[in-house]
């Protein structure tokens, strides 16, 4: 993969009409996907630990950071956290790939000062196993 704009990469929530809504606002985003392993480690691993191949719980988590920027997006957002339902969400790298799949969010914080933006922080966990298609 070449250097990409962190700007290109977009996280998209289904929307009541069946479509992809852009997470507006968003400054930064992250993905990380997550493996668990399984120790299977004993006397006879000779002092090595042993994983089990395929065992593990495995997730994939999204978070990001943003201002609000569009009352579509907003709405959806803080009526999914409140519901505690897995929306339909997309998470795009550029020459990378994408993410399809249930994600339940986990975290949503709201900050601000006296002096600057309102700003938003979203976490999201996967609800079941997602899709991952080369771009």
């Amino acid at each position: 993969m070449s250097a990409q704009r962190g700007g290109d990469m977009l996280l998209k929530m289904k929307n009541a009409a069946g479509s992809y809504a852009t997470v507006a606002g968003l400054r930064t985003k992250t993905l990380r996907l997550n493996a668990r392993p399984v120790d299977v480690t004993d006397t006879a691993s000779q002092g090595w630990k042993e994983l089990l191949p395929g065992a593990g719980m495995r997730m994939a988590e999204i978070s990001g950071t943003g201002v609000f920027r569009d009352a579509e997006s907003d709405a959806l957002i803080r009526s999914a956290f409140f519901d505690q339902s897995a929306q339909d969400c997309r998470f795009i790298i550029p020459g990378f790939g994408m993410i399809d799949g249930a994600f339940l969010i986990t975290g949503l914080n709201y900050a601000g000062s006296y002096n600057g933006e309102a700003q938003f922080e979203i976490s999201l966990a996967s609800a079941a196993m997602p899709e991952f298609t080369a771009l």
